[in-house]
């Protein structure tokens, strides 16, 4: 099995974007969320698939700053990872993990760990993430505790905040 990590731009960002509504999808029981009136997982009152697209293309846009990775595994889309820097981010870090995603079929073969591993050596600097902090989101705090303490050997810290109205459990760690 071949994991590859590709910086997307135009010519391929639409492949993060067809993934996107299924990320959405995939969270929403996790965040309670439901789809608003036109059948879009969007709290904007976006109409189609296409209209979201226009939303996403800011990652696309600012390659300094901007960072959507393609996860590719044997030549196959199989997620995405969005990192921000500069002013995306929070003022006391470098690097925050907007979102990340791995389909279904690709799950549970380590694909996510060892992508996210292959980022953070992409950029150096103050990391951020975080994931909502609810028991119904079991299996993703748990991936970040391994991955984040297996890349840091446990030099990381976590804080629970309430971010945007809900519970998260914050990381924090430097590379």
């Amino acid at each position: 099995m071949k994991i590859e990590i590709k910086l997307a731009d135009n010519t391929n960002g639409f492949i993060i974007k067809n993934m996107y509504p299924l990320y959405l999808h995939d969270i929403s029981g996790i965040h309670g969320i439901l789809p608003n009136e036109y059948g879009i997982f969007e709290e904007e009152p976006v109409r189609t698939l296409a209209e979201q697209y226009d939303i996403q293309q800011a990652w696309f846009e600012n390659p300094n700053l901007l960072y959507p990775y393609l996860i590719m595994v044997d030549n196959i889309p199989a997620g995405f990872c969005l990192v921000g820097s500069g002013k995306y981010v929070p003022q006391e870090v470098d690097y925050f993990v907007y979102e990340t995603f791995l389909l279904s079929p690709f799950r549970g073969k380590s694909i996510s760990y060892h992508s996210m591993i292959e980022i953070f050596e992409k950029h150096r600097g103050k990391w951020m993430l975080f994931t909502h902090s609810t028991e119904n989101n079991i299996r993703a705090k748990a991936f970040w505790h391994k991955t984040v303490g297996r890349y840091t050997e446990s030099k990381y810290t976590t804080e629970e905040k309430i971010i945007d109205g809900m519970p998260k459990l914050v990381f924090k760690f430097e590379n």
